[in-house]
C-alpha cells in the first residue's frame, strides 16, 4: 500500500509557509504548546461567530506576538468600528502576558480554500444533507471559481449506515507528487447522531496560486 504524505508539509519551504514563525531553544516545548492551544481556542471562538477562519499564523519577535487570521468574513472578526478586534487583542494580551498585534487577512475565494470547503461540507452533513449532494455542490463551486482539480473523501457511518465506509470523488487534475503544484489540503469532522464523519479535501489551485516564501 502506498504511503500517505501530508500535502502541506510536503510543500513547506518550496511553495508553502510555516504557520508558526519563531525561534527558541529552551522554551521550544512551552511555546509550541502555547501556539497549539491558542489556535484551537481562537478557532473555536471564531467558529461560534461563523467567521469562516481558514488558518491562524503566529509570529514571535523578541517579546511581541503577531497573530494573523485568514478569514472569508473579515467584517465579523473586526466588528463595528473595530470593536471586536480590539476586544480580541485585549483577551490575547491577557492570556499570553505580552504585547499582541492582530492582523486580519481576507480570503477572496473561500470556494477554493480546502479547509473552508471541508468545514462547509461537515456543517452540511451535520444538518443531515445527503453526503453525495454536499460533495457534488462543493466540487462544482471549486471548479467554477478556477480550481484545476478537486478531490474530496468522506469516511464514517454515511447516511446512518450500520457499517462505516469511505466515499470519494475526484474531478480534474490532482498531481499529489508534483511539488510545484499548488495543492491545498483541508480536514474537518462532522459530529452526527451516528458518530463522527471525517471530511478530507484536496484543491489543486494551479501553479499561479503559490505562496511567496521567505528563504
Amino acid at each position: 500500500m502506498g504511503q500517505k504524505v501530508h500535502p502541506y508539509g510536503f510543500r513547506v519551504i518550496f511553495n508553502k509557509n510555516w504557520h508558526s514563525k519563531w525561534f527558541a531553544k529552551r522554551e521550544y516545548a512551552t511555546l509550541l504548546h502555547e501556539d497549539l492551544k491558542l489556535r484551537k481556542e481562537l478557532k473555536a471562538q471564531l467558529h461560534g461567530l461563523n467567521a469562516m477562519v481558514s488558518k491562524i499564523d503566529i509570529e514571535r519577535a523578541a517579546d511581541k506576538v503577531t497573530v494573523r487570521i485568514f478569514t472569508a468574513r473579515p467584517g465579523i472578526v473586526i466588528g463595528r468600528k473595530g470593536a471586536e478586534i480590539d476586544k480580541l487583542r485585549e483577551e490575547l494580551q491577557a492570556r499570553l502576558k505580552r504585547p499582541v498585534s492582530v492582523d486580519i487577512q481576507e480570503i477572496k475565494k473561500p470556494e477554493v480554500d480546502a479547509q473552508l470547503v471541508a468545514e462547509g461540507v461537515a456543517q452540511q452533513l451535520e444538518r443531515r444533507i445527503a453526503f453525495r449532494r454536499a460533495m457534488r455542490k462543493a466540487e462544482e463551486a471549486a471548479i467554477r471559481f478556477g480550481a484545476r482539480g478537486f478531490k474530496i473523501k468522506v469516511s464514517g457511518r454515511l447516511n446512518g449506515a450500520e457499517i462505516a465506509r469511505t466515499e470519494d470523488f475526484l474531478s480534474g487534475q490532482m498531481p499529489l507528487q508534483t511539488i510545484r503544484a499548488g495543492v491545498d489540503y483541508g480536514f474537518a469532522e462532522a459530529h452526527t447522531t451516528y458518530g463522527i464523519i471525517g471530511v478530507k479535501v484536496w484543491v489543486n489551485q494551479g501553479e499561479a496560486a503559490l505562496e511567496t516564501v521567505k528563504r
